[in-house]
């Protein structure tokens, strides 16, 4: 106690700066938010240079140095990262004008154009170019009609189209070579070995419990373990590139609008997932890095989409709570929790909450990647109940300014086993006030 008061104790030791998830620009301050009201009154009032750098500034996440501008007057230039790729751009009093490249291109390719040309038909603001033998991207616009509105999802366009072709063109088309991606940071070999053998790991022992139940009687929870399953490699493995998208399609299998039954999906996701373990790590590691982003994937929801995704994995659970099905119980309930933060874009204080779920039920994880917090002990069914509560503590705290209603009950949690946790942390989560 005494030591907690006083600090008397060791100091505490600080985790890596591993980032998890995929990327949520939905983790704007009231200072942020400010910029982005100050860029639409400037845009009206006709001072576009002001305009556009009020603008950029709410793009920026200092956490991420993902937005750099340069501005001389009314010129400028500015670039910013979307995974492997750098959106560049520059303005002036006339127009704003922005790129990617995509690929080189040594020698004219029927194909390419082809599929490129088909793919120009689902763009909205942006569109393929070819200069000389780079592919690219581009986006421009008069810089009277460049308010915030269309510049944010005209460049959000551009940036995560890119991002997500640039590695499927080149893996598709082998007249074409990856360029313009040396800002992408690696991953130390050892930490890809700690994925990469998680990642298989998951995948076995998921199939093999699988196995060991009953195909028709089980197939609802089937369902719940393959998807949370994949949910749980997207989130903590982070795949990118090839093994992103293969990864999405075995998602797509089970949500997929056909006649399918739920065991023959479950069949299919399995026999996905028996290919990409199959897969040697020279295919894997490359679809491993670190990377900077401006805009998320996915789209924000009201928090009733999070509150009545968890309390519908809540109701699904209680059979196997009460049956003594503990594994498929806790996975039913990750399922909830991890199902939003696979599929919106969520408020920061959300994805920090979700990350503390993920290292109490997967410690060991966390472990060899060398975290330090240590949550709960599995084997000893041990909670750390003063660093759980302090961690949800400091979330709240932090957020507090922009979310003035935000409260999370600690007193709520059970410590007594991790189903009965898992259940009360969730309930809490739903719980929360995003006013």
């Amino acid at each position: 106690m005494f030591d907690k008061l006083f600090s008397w104790g060791k100091k505490k030791a600080e985790d890596p700066a591993i980032p998890f998830g995929r990327y949520s620009d939905n983790n704007k301050t009231v200072a942020k938010v400010d910029r982005w009201t100050e860029a639409d009154n400037l845009f009206k009032k006709q001072q576009y240079p002001e305009s556009l750098e009020a603008f950029f500034d709410y793009l920026r996440d200092e956490a991420e140095q993902n937005v750099m501008l340069e501005r001389n007057g009314t010129e400028g230039r500015f670039h910013l990262y979307q995974g492997s790729k750098i959106v560049r751009g520059e303005f002036n009093n006339e127009r704003v004008v922005a790129e990617v490249t995509l690929a080189r291109m040594g020698q004219p390719s029927v194909p390419v154009m082809r599929r490129l040309l088909e793919m120009n038909f689902n763009l909205y603001y942006s569109r393929y170019a070819l200069d000389s033998d780079r592919l690219c991207m581009r986006f421009d616009s008069n810089i009277k009609s460049a308010n915030p509105n269309k510049l944010y999802y005209g460049l959000k366009e551009l940036a995560i189209k890119a991002d997500k072709l640039d590695d499927l063109l080149v893996q598709e088309f082998t007249s074409l070579q990856s360029i313009d991606s040396d800002h992408v940071a690696e991953i130390p070999d050892s930490e890809k070995e700690i994925r990469y053998d998680y990642f298989t790991k998951w995948v076995q022992e998921t199939i093999d419990y699988a196995a060991s139940l009953d195909a028709d009687k089980f197939s609802g929870a089937i369902s719940y373990l393959l998807l949370t399953l994949a949910f749980r490699i997207d989130y903590m493995i982070g795949p990118e590139g090839k093994l992103q998208l293969d990864l999405e399609k075995v998602i797509d299998i089970y949500f997929k609008k056909d006649e399918k039954q739920t065991t023959e999906r479950n069949q299919a996701m399995i026999e996905a997932y028996r290919k990409l373990i199959t897969r040697p790590k020279e295919e894997v590691f490359p679809c491993l890095f670190r990377s900077k982003h401006t805009f998320s994937i996915v789209a924000p929801q009201n928090h009733k989409a999070v509150i009545d995704a968890i309390n519908a994995a809540a109701g699904n659970m209680i059979w196997y709570r009460d049956n003594q099905y503990p594994m498929i119980a806790n996975t039913i309930i990750e399922y909830g929790f991890s199902f939003c933060q696979y599929s919106y874009s969520l408020p920061k204080p959300l994805t920090d909450l979700f990350r503390l779920f993920m290292q109490i039920n997967h410690a060991d994880y966390f472990a060899a990647m060398g975290f330090a917090s240590q949550y709960y002990d599995k084997a000893s069914n041990e909670f750390e109940v003063d660093a759980i509560r302090e961690r949800i503590e400091d979330i709240v705290a932090v957020w507090k300014n922009k979310f003035t209603k935000l409260e999370f009950k600690v007193s709520n949690l059970r410590y007594d086993n991790l189903v009965n946790f898992n259940t009360t942390f969730t309930a809490e989560v739903t719980a929360l006030n995003f006013d």
